[in-house]
This record gives structure tokens, C-alpha cells and sequence, in this order.
């Protein structure tokens, strides 16, 4: 077998947000294919960054009263931390806000002017009043143009997969201010496709450069009439790199994205001694891009426009996921499935969800569900119930023992076929149909399991005339454990080398390891090699994560009363004098404060209204008050609040703060003469 030289890259994740179990379906596809390739031997090396520009980075930061950069570095850390838990280690992992990848995006443009493709032209654009800027296309929703679906954002349409301009939704709204966008014109640089047509037409029909479904969805939607220019600039102010020959303009994050792949190979280049002409211009080299369904149509219609303009490989294939969805519904915070990466570590191993999401993915671009139930049962059984158990029934037997030359004559053909099957169970892994694989791993088990049962080693241990048969039948069955180990190993790589060791192994091995028997090497005790998923533990993780919600909720909910007025943030919508006179704003006494478990901002206040009137309220006021400080003195409440049910509790109204944040919060308090209950108007 040839060695293949592979590039391998997942998809950008926006520096904007944790990573969730979603983010993870690719991450982990990704990584188990490239384990997969290094196991077979071929020279791979896999590279990420994070997204970082637009408009979304420019005005957190304008809330947090920050530097854009600041957001970047922490996200970066909290991001590659978050991966490195769950197995998943790249080569490089870099940033599109880098000084090589604005060297780079500013050859591209200069490619992209000096071939003809770039356009200027005056743009009708959605603008925001309230916020003082053009809204990007991920801060205007509606109805979709197309299909009429409610609730899309303004590039392209999740229901019907269709895209258009921000301008053509149905009844727009920003999603920064809720105002009722206005349009205003500005110029625009834009990037022309049409002259791609041909070249895309058969780039994306043939060789399988994508996935099927992908390719008929492009040539029905897109392929099928004259390809639209594509805008590419974004006027200030905007948080990403200006274009160089178009001051006061910058770079559509879309146009800079992707380019992130080959900068980030360049950081490890630089570090390397690497030349990035062998890894992006050189034929010999395979590049493999995993992204989810949801941005196919930039990494298969732009960005192979893009490098056949620079002269830069294109794609050997752009590898396509479906969405993940848990108990068949869409993730919800609310119920507590809209897991943090970080909250599932906290709770259950990474082996668990990286075999549970192998046994669900295919080659197609399907959606996934992540069945709680189900993944408690299917780790139990498949891994716990039928991997470990050939070795927790057969190593203590031999332990501290030399294992034998292989004993053919007795394993009734099994080791062989498990050899010839490496070869199918490859092609599978290949293919990205990685339930198959697991399917034919788990049917060796099986057959490794029943052979285990018919031989009864318990029982022979208890015969003295039948040691030698003991450790020969010991000697098939952790062989054939080690076989199924090595083809698990880009599934569960710390599970194979933890068995690899118990029978005096080091390293991960190789694919071909897995035709011959283990020989001569010394058998270590047993110890768990995996323990069973405990439904209490999956429980716990889903109520950690329906808490973080509800707290970030409250938290949120005491700041639209004031409790957290931030520099720069946007007016909300206005509202009139009879929508204000609804408000009933009264003198409370703090009778008791507390902090409130698991919530790094709430405080539990209990709140006197005058007599016997109590009212609990969660305000997120805790690294500004030690709770003692508050008792005794009056504040101002929204009395009128809908209470509201929470994990820790029910909160029955608001009280009013103001300040920049954190430990800078001032609870409003009313004049001296003031007493409970009474109302401010």
C-alpha cells in the first residue's frame, strides 16, 4: 500500500462561543478518520483555528468593555482545552486573526483583482438606527424569501436551504436591538462567480470531491442558473482586516475563513521547517475538509473558486455532516440538552461520546440523535459488556504469564477472519461510515465472546491436568481482544492503549499489527479498563446544564432591570408611556441574602414589601455585595414581575441596579424617609 500524504482540517469554530455536543459530532469524525490514516501508516497532519472575525466579536467586546483580542486569546485557550479533553489534538491550531493569515488573504485578493474577478458597485443594505451600523447577515432574521419558514437569518434559510440578501427577508427585524431595520447604500466589493460556472459544475458532479446528496442539492439550487457575485466586503466599523486597496472596508469573515486553514499550516511550518508549497500546491497531497451541512454551500461554490484562482490545491473531498439532535429534539437549554463540551467532561469520559457518535455516523450527510438512553446502553453493552469483558474474563487467569506461540489449531478459524475482516472494517473507516465499522467490530466480539463461553477458562483453572489448555485458550482470547482493541483504536485510543498494556504492549501499534498474534510478551493484572456509563452521572450532566441555563437566565433577567448596564450596548426597542406605567416599582427591604449554589453571579434575596409580605428574587449581584452587606437595607423592586420557576428556586420579581458589571453593580436605593411596600411612580 502506497503512503498517502494527507492535509486534514475541521471546520472553524466561532470564537464566540463554547463548544457544544454538536460541535463535537465533527471534531470527532474528524479526529477518528485521521487516527484512522495514521494507524494505516500514511503521513497526515490536521489542522483547525478559530473563527474570529465580524460583526458579533466586534460588539461582545463592545460589551465587555475589552479589546476584541482579549475574547480571542481566552476562546482560543477554552476551545483547544475543550478538544484536547475529548482526544482531539491537532498539528496547529491557529486564529484568523493572524499576522499569516493577513499576509495570506491579502494574496488572494490580489489574485482574485489581478485575474478580473472583483466588482464594485453601490449595495442596498439593512441598517440598523438604533445601533449605528449595517447589520451583518447573522443580525437580521425574518421570513424566509423562498419558502415563507419564519425565523431565518439573513444569508440563508435552514428549512429550505436557500440563500438570498439580508433585504429580502419578509418583515426583517435586528437581532442587536429588534429594531425594524432601515435600507441605506453603500459601495461594495464583490467577487464574480458566474465565470466559475463550468469549472464548479464539474468540480462538484464528479470524482467525489462531495458527499452525493451535497452535489445534487448544489446543482439544483445553485448550478441550475447563473451563479450570484459574491459580496465580500463589509463597511466600519467591523472587526476583521481591512482591504487593503479599499480603505474604510473590510474583509467579509466568509473570505478569510477559510483561508485560516492554510495559515494555520503555515504557523506549523514556520515551527517546523516545512515548506507550505508541499502541503498546498504539491498534486501528491490530499486535502480533506470536514464541515456540517449548514456552511457546504462556502467550502464547495467560493472557496474552490478561491484557489484554483491562487493556484493552491483544491479540495480531494469536502467530507459533510448532518446536525445533532438529543432524545430526537432539537438541543434545548431549557431541558438541559444543550450540553457544553466542558459540562460533559466534567461528568462522563470522552471514550463514551466518541464511540456512541462513531457507531451513529455514516458517508451520508444525515442527521444524528444522540439518545441519552441509548448511549448509556450501547456503551455498556458494546464496549463494557462485550470488549472489556473478553479480557476481564481471561487475563487474571494468565497474569504474570509469557504468552504462548499462538495456538491455531484451537480458536476454530477466528483469528484469521478477524484478520481478513481489518481489510472491509478499513474500507468502512475510509468511507467515513464509521457505524459499519463498529457494526463488524462488535459482530468479532461476539464471536470472540461465544468462543470464551464454549472454552469456560473459569473452569479449566479449576482442573490441574488442564493449565497448558487454560493458558492456550487465554492466549486466543485476549489475542482476538487485542485484534478488535487496534481496530477500535481511532475510535477510543486511550481505552486501546490501556489494553495494549495489559499485554505488554506500548504505543498504539499499527493496522497491519492487528494480522499477528501477540507472542512472548507478559500479561499485566487486570484492572478496569472502562467503567459502565452510571445513568446517574448522564442525569446529573443534563441537570448541570438545565442549572447553567436557568443562572444564566436570572442573570440575564436582573440585568434588563438594571442590574448590569454595559458600556456601548445598543438601546433596546422603544416603548411608550403606557407600556412604562404597567411597571410597579416599590421599596423593599433585604430581610436575608444568600449565595446561590453553582451560580457565579446570583444572590437569593428575601424581600420585605411591608407586613407580612415576603418575595423571593435571584439577582445577579454576588461579586458585588457580600450577602451580609445587604441585609437591613432598602432597595427598589419590579413588583409586578411574572415569577419565574427556576432549579434553585422560584424568583418573584426584579430588583433595579446599575453599573459596568461584575464587581462594579449598584442597587438602586431609595431616598431616607422611604418604606416598604411603597410604590414609586
Amino acid at each position: 500500500m502506497d503512503r498517502r500524504k494527507i492535509l486534514v482540517t475541521s471546520a472553524l469554530p466561532y470564537v464566540n462561543h463554547g463548544l457544544h455536543l454538536g460541535h463535537m459530532v465533527e471534531h470527532i469524525q474528524t479526529d477518528v478518520w485521521v487516527r484512522f490514516q495514521r494507524l494505516r501508516g500514511h503521513e497526515v497532519r490536521f489542522f483547525c483555528a478559530d473563527d474570529t472575525h465580524g460583526t458579533a466579536t466586534m460588539l461582545r467586546a463592545q460589551r465587555e468593555g475589552c479589546a476584541p483580542e482579549a475574547i480571542l486569546d481566552a476562546m482560543r485557550e477554552e476551545h483547544v482545552e475543550d478538544l484536547g479533553r475529548f482526544g482531539v489534538v491537532h498539528d496547529n491550531y491557529g486564529s484568523t486573526h493572524s499576522p499569516e493569515n493577513e499576509a495570506l488573504v491579502g494574496e488572494f485578493w490580489a489574485a482574485l483583482r489581478a485575474a478580473g474577478h472583483v466588482d464594485q458597485r453601490e449595495v442596498s443594505q439593512l441598517y440598523d438606527p438604533e445601533a449605528g451600523i449595517f447589520l451583518a447577515d447573522r443580525f437580521v432574521t425574518g421570513g424566509c424569501p423562498k419558502c415563507g419558514a419564519e425565523g431565518q437569518y439573513g444569508d440563508n434559510c435552514e428549512v429550505c436551504g436557500a440563500t438570498y440578501e439580508p433585504s429580502e427577508l419578509i418583515d426583517p427585524k435586528s437581532t442587536i436591538t429588534g429594531a425594524v431595520p432601515e435600507v441605506r447604500s453603500h459601495d461594495h466589493l464583490f467577487v464574480k462567480l458566474e465565470p466559475f460556472h463550468a469549472f464548479l459544475d464539474e468540480w462538484t458532479q464528479s470524482d467525489g470531491h462531495v458527499p452525493a446528496e451535497t452535489a445534487n442539492w448544489l446543482k439544483g439550487t445553485f448550478l441550475s442558473d447563473e451563479l450570484r457575485d459574491w459580496d465580500v466586503s463589509r463597511p466600519a466599523p467591523y472587526f476583521g482586516f481591512e482591504i487593503p486597496d479599499a480603505p474604510g472596508n473590510y474583509f467579509y469573515v466568509w473570505l478569510d475563513a477559510p483561508i485560516g486553514y492554510i495559515a494555520s499550516t503555515q504557523q506549523w511550518c514556520d515551527r517546523t521547517g516545512e515548506r507550505l508549497e508541499d502541503w498546498w500546491k504539491d498534486p501528491a497531497t490530499e486535502i480533506h475538509h470536514f464541515i456540517g451541512k449548514d456552511i457546504a454551500y462556502f467550502h464547495t461554490l467560493f472557496w474552490p473558486a478561491m484557489l484554483k484562482t491562487v493556484g493552491y490545491n483544491l479540495p480531494t473531498a469536502v467530507h459533510v455532516h448532518g446536525f445533532l439532535t438529543v432524545n430526537n429534539e432539537k438541543m434545548s437549554k431549557r431541558k438541559g440538552t444543550f450540553v457544553l463540551a466542558s459540562t460533559y467532561l466534567d461528568h462522563l469520559s470522552p471514550e463514551y461520546l466518541r464511540y456512541y457518535y462513531a457507531s451513529k455516523l455514516s458517508s451520508r450527510v444525515d442527521d444524528i440523535d444522540l439518545s441519552l438512553d441509548e448511549f448509556v446502553q450501547k456503551v455498556n453493552s458494546d464496549l463494557v459488556g462485550k470488549v472489556v469483558n473478553l479480557a476481564s474474563r481471561t487475563a487474571r487467569f494468565v497474569k504474570g504469564q509469557t504468552l504462548p506461540e499462538y495456538p491455531s489449531e484451537l480458536d476454530e478459524g477466528l483469528f484469521a477472519a478477524a484478520a481478513e475482516a481489518g481489510e472491509e472494517i478499513a474500507a468502512a473507516y475510509e468511507a467515513l461510515d464509521t457505524g459499519k465499522a463498529m457494526r463488524l467490530i462488535m459482530a468479532l466480539a461476539d464471536r470472540a465472546n461465544e468462543f470464551v463461553e464454549s472454552k469456560a477458562p473459569w473452569a479449566l483453572k479449576k482442573d490441574a491436568s488442564k493449565q497448558e489448555e487454560l493458558a492456550q485458550v487465554c492466549a486466543v482470547a485476549l489475542n482476538l481482544f487485542r485484534q478488535i482493541t487496534l481496530y477500535l483504536a481511532p475510535v477510543v485510543p486511550r481505552f486501546a492503549e490501556e489494553s495494549g498494556k495489559l499485554l505488554g504492549l506500548e504505543g498504539a501499534g499499527t493496522w497491519s499489527d492487528a494480522a499477528s498474534p501477540v507472542v512472548g510478551t507478559t500479561v499485566g493484572k487486570f484492572k478496569h479498563l472502562m467503567e459502565r456509563v452510571d445513568p446517574e452521572k448522564v442525569e446529573a450532566m443534563v441537570e448541570a446544564s438545565r442549572e447553567a441555563a436557568e443562572a444564566s437566565e436570572a442573570e440575564a433577567a436582573s440585568a434588563v432591570g438594571g442590574g448590569e448596564v454595559l458600556d456601548g450596548e445598543p438601546l433596546e426597542a422603544e416603548i411608550t408611556i403606557d407600556d412604562f406605567v404597567k411597571v410597579d416599582l416599590r421599596v423593599a427591604e433585604i430581610v436575608e441574602a444568600k449565595s446561590v449554589p453553582k451560580a457565579n453571579k446570583l444572590l437569593e434575596l428575601t424581600l420585605s414589601l411591608g407586613g407580612n409580605e415576603r418575595r423571593t428574587v435571584f439577582a445577579g449581584i454576588k461579586k458585588a455585595y457580600e450577602p451580609e452587606q445587604l441585609v437591613g437595607r432598602l432597595t427598589v423592586m419590579v413588583a409586578n414581575l411574572a415569577p419565574r420557576k427556576m432549579k434553585f428556586g422560584v424568583s418573584e420579581g426584579m430588583v433595579l441596579a446599575a453599573g459596568p458589571g461584575d464587581s462594579e453593580i449598584f442597587i438602586l436605593s431609595p431616598d431616607a424617609g422611604a418604606k416598604p411596600g411603597q410604590r414609586i411612580r
